[in-house]
């Protein structure tokens, strides 16, 4: 497992992180979207000024206008109309606000980043900040299972993804604890590990990022209404519950920009360019040691 750190990002309650971040009404109704806080400190941590962020399944946008605000090019994707009207809006605002004006969103399947070789983006993308999406879909018919259609979806996602990377660029995937009918919580790291391995991505770190607030050496729960009300249900009917506090953030990045920069903390000589060649991604081939130069 890669290294464990702690994101202190839930000071602000929900509400008042979308107030903070200038977003439009009907953004606190997407459930899945990543919080603010969560999102600014992402891009702040894995990006720098002018970098391109990419969010392949959008929703709302939260990621896009927190992407603006910090001076990043932002670009996301959805195929849902309400998010993309969402989405629009939320961008707009950011613009008016005086944010970077470098942002769009695309109605759209993440698929199609299969064809952005003609939109130039390969090896351009800093960072690629999304989320694990488990809503129900009525795409998915009533026979799939949200999760599991949702873990699918994203492993296709990320094969799309992975050329997109520049050299040194991360891939960061936030997911919300999700519990079994038992009250047990749902392993969601060990398939996004194996999709992003399949992609050829590396993990380089595992986060927590709060959604509670830190006050001295205890947390303080920012659990909605509704959140309260279903805990006390499943409480009554003698079942362990436990108000949401965290999500969990895995950072992965290319698998060769991982192994060098393992190499070149443990002192070892890097290999010469005969001696790295990256497997072949989605058809192509590229020598690892042209992309991490």
């Amino acid at each position: 497992m890669p290294p464990l750190s702690v994101w202190p990002t839930g000071q602000r309650d929900p509400l008042a992180q979308l107030r903070d971040a200038g977003c439009v009404s009907g953004t606190e109704t997407d459930i899945d979207r990543i919080p603010p806080a969560v999102a600014a400190h992402a891009i702040a941590t894995y990006t720098r000024p002018g970098d391109l962020v990419l969010d392949p399944d959008c929703g709302a946008g939260t990621v896009l206008v927190e992407a603006l605000r910090a001076g990043r090019h932002a670009l996301g994707l959805t195929s849902r109309t309400r998010w993309w009207t969402l989405a629009r809006a939320n961008v707009t605002a950011a613009k008016t606000a005086g944010a970077w004006r470098d942002g769009s969103v695309l109605d759209a399947r993440p698929k199609v980043l299969a064809t952005v070789r003609a939109a130039g983006l390969i090896g351009r993308v800093g960072l690629v900040l999304t989320t694990l999406r488990t809503a129900p879909d009525r795409a998915n018919g009533p026979d799939r299972d949200p999760v599991e259609s949702a873990l699918a979806d994203l492993a296709t996602t990320l094969l799309y993804c992975e050329p997109l990377l520049r050299s040194g660029g991360h891939v960061a995937i936030v997911t919300r604890p999700l519990r079994n009918p038992d009250g047990a919580l749902v392993d969601l790291t060990t398939p996004l590990i194996a999709a992003a391995t399949s992609a050829g991505l590396s993990p380089v770190e595992r986060c927590i990022a709060l959604t509670a607030g830190l006050r001295g050496n205890r947390l303080v729960t920012r659990a909605s209404l509704a959140e309260r009300r279903a805990a006390a249900r499943t409480r009554a009917a003698g079942t362990l519950a436990a108000l949401t506090a965290h999500h969990e953030v895995l950072v992965f990045q290319l698998a060769h920009d991982a192994e060098l920069a393992a190499a070149a903390a443990a002192g070892t000589p890097w290999p010469t360019e005969d001696e790295v060649i990256r497997p072949a991604v989605n058809g192509a081939e590229y020598p690892g040691w042209r992309r991490a130069a």
